[in-house]
């Protein structure tokens, strides 16, 4: 990791860069698979299979054959890991069902929200070089508690063509059978726009890498809405001399190993802990399976040593990292300063692998700094609010004049007879009562 001593505040920008490609030819990549799926359908997504997954596959969609196998090809030990996920993520996302919220704003007047799950959703499960799923639970739980009636999920297969097993199971669990072997900016296309197998949906859910990131950027402008633009995962620590560098070692390569492009940031006072970290990051590094995807994040990632608490915040939340752990002693009173982050982990024993398994919270989160704008995955987001509006006659003379007002100012004259007829008529009607 690269180590930087108290930067100048002039370089923070610069300094906090998430790595990236060229983003004018990755979308001029993106947006060709996209055209190309949306005129050729099912054609084209088995020309990307082959072209990207190197196999070719008949059927895109996974059989009922595939489902029903799936549970005997996962382990009991895993089995029972998803099953305590499950009830853990359940509980967090149970609670987060919105009830209707009702006010009567004026005598006669009363307004409320109702929530309404979406109809159609898509899920994009990544799979390029692991079987996340935990994905599986972290999207398909929420769509499943707000109650969206049709689920697609997409994940790319494997070079025998196959999904893992254990994705299947989770999928099939929450009652998902509608599973496409589709991965990549393709899979976007699909859910985005139909084709004769994939559905399409009205919003899209899921991180991914780059050209998902950049796919469902570009759809978005479109006809279908999105989740968030959760690129490359990313964490930042912030630790101090009480803390234990296994830890924290322990820590930024869990993220690291995710992928090349992802990027873990270590922020402290203490310069000598730093040194601690890089001797345990060598070390739990020699016998890491990842080990060269997570030596390559650790290129593009960096120790930055500064000179006390406010100054380490205001980094942070101009960093707005997807995960931030606060190891420090006095992480509590620290918490109470962020402003910009996807999920906190506070303590020592909050290892964010908890938070991406099955502490209950959901992983899908904002990346790329749009953490400053977004928020992480949660049961709302797979419903929408109506607005309701019931005004008695009583309600509508005791705003009437108000509309009647505004609407002359704007000189929308059709708003304010909309209002004048009905008044008129209540005017008479009382009248007469009289």
């Amino acid at each position: 990791m690269n180590r930087i001593i108290n930067p100048d505040k002039s370089t923070w920008p610069k300094l906090l860069e998430r790595p990236v490609l060229d983003l004018q030819s990755l979308m001029k990549d993106v947006e060709g698979i996209l055209d190309n799926v949306k005129k050729n359908g099912d054609q084209a997504l088995r020309e990307y299979c082959l072209k990207f997954d190197k196999v070719h596959l008949n059927e895109l969609k996974v059989s009922k054959v595939e489902l029903k196998m799936a549970k005997y090809e996962v382990s009991k030990e895993l089995i029972k890991a998803i099953d305590v996920a499950r009830k853990n993520i359940e509980s967090f996302h149970c609670a987060q069902n919105p009830s209707i919220i009702s006010r009567e704003t004026t005598p006669g007047v009363k307004c409320w929200l109702k929530g309404i799950p979406i109809q159609k959703v898509g899920l994009y499960i990544p799979g390029g070089t692991a079987p996340l799923i935990s994905t599986v639970l972290m999207l398909g739980i929420p769509a499943t508690i707000a109650g969206c009636q049709e689920i697609v999920l997409c994940t790319p297969p494997n070079k025998d063509g196959k999904i893992d097993s254990s994705i299947i199971y989770a999928a099939d669990l929450l009652g998902i059978k509608n599973i496409y072997k589709i991965g990549g900016a393709q899979a976007i296309a699909a859910m985005a726009y139909g084709t004769e197998t994939v559905p399409k949906v009205y919003k899209i859910f899921g991180p991914g890498n780059q050209y998902v990131t950049a796919a469902k950027m570009k759809v978005s402008l479109e006809n279908v809405a999105i989740d968030m633009p959760a690129g490359p995962s990313e964490l930042a620590v912030i630790a101090d001399e009480t803390c234990i560098p296994e830890f924290i070692a322990s820590d930024l390569l869990s993220q690291a190993e995710h992928g090349v492009d992802s990027q873990v940031i270590l922020v402290s006072k203490s310069e000598s802990l730093l040194d601690k970290v890089d001797i345990a990051l060598d070390e739990q590094l020699k016998n890491l399976p990842r080990k060269d995807i997570a030596v390559q994040a650790l290129a593009k990632s960096k120790m930055i040593l500064l000179k006390d608490d406010d100054t380490i915040m205001e980094l942070i939340n101009e960093y707005a990292p997807e995960h931030l752990i606060i190891m420090s002693e006095n992480f509590t009173e620290l918490s109470e300063k962020v402003i910009n982050a996807g999920s906190v982990f506070l303590g020592k024993y909050s290892a964010e692998s908890a938070g991406d398994y099955a502490s209950g919270t959901n992983h899908t989160l904002p990346t790329n700094g749009m953490a400053k704008a977004y928020s992480g995955i949660g049961t709302n987001s797979f419903m929408k609010t109506v607005s309701f509006q019931q005004l008695s006659s009583y309600g509508l003379f005791n705003i009437g004049n108000t509309v009647e007002e505004l609407a002359m100012a704007e000189d929308l004259i059709a708003h304010k007879n909309a209002i004048s007829i009905r008044l008129n008529k209540y005017k008479k009607q009382q009248s007469d009562e009289f």
